[in-house]
């Protein structure tokens, strides 16, 4: 859906980062996403630009954004409402042109009644929703993308499969997917191996 919504949009001739936030602990997070000046920490030997300057005019994606620590929080608000970033061991401010796009398969409404997701940040990530049902909802779905991934994995494999089984269709038709879209695609990718 986020890459969709790049490419249908005015900045899809623009970068389109994808970063997973639950991907890195606290202390990689802000140099990853912010980047870092040589020196700033151990092992820093040398400028290096975060993924919000990599998608400059562009959009950035961040998955599970609901795992981002509150300290990352705080920061990312900052950037949500001054459009602009500081790397890790700098105090220059940068300004930034890129629309950030979120998802989560956590309750946020949850995490902030917890006081692990502050609220100011979740009414600042969520002007406008799109709620995407799982798998499961919308079974429909599993044959078009069963045929997709098919193709795409039958292409980068070289196998010469021809085709998903009538048999095979219907377990997945019946299958209720826990792991949603990911778990789909590994099935395939499991069966071509």
């Amino acid at each position: 859906v986020a890459k969709a919504i790049h490419e249908c949009s005015v900045r899809k001739k623009e970068p389109y980062i994808k970063f997973n936030c639950s991907a890195l602990n606290e202390s990689l997070l802000e140099s990853e996403l912010f980047g870092h000046v040589k020196g700033s920490f151990t092992g820093a030997h040398r400028d290096r630009e975060g993924r919000f300057e990599a998608a400059r005019s562009g959009d950035i994606f961040l998955d599970e954004i609901g795992d981002l620590p509150l300290s990352i929080q705080i920061k990312l608000l900052r950037v949500l409402e001054e459009k602009i970033i500081e790397r890790v061991g700098e105090h220059t401010p940068i300004e930034i042109d890129v629309r950030i796009i979120s998802a989560t398969n956590k309750d946020l409404k949850e995490l902030i009644s917890n006081g692990t997701f502050r609220e100011d940040f979740f009414y600042r990530i969520n002007v406008i929703p799109i709620s995407v049902p799982p798998l499961r909802e919308r079974k429909t779905d599993i044959l078009s993308l069963a045929n997709a991934f098919f193709r795409k994995i039958r292409l980068k494999s070289g196998k010469t499969i021809q085709g998903i089984s009538n048999d095979t269709l219907e377990l997945m038709m019946n299958y209720e997917w826990p792991g949603n879209v990911r778990e789909l695609k590994s099935a395939l990718e499991y069966a071509f191996v």
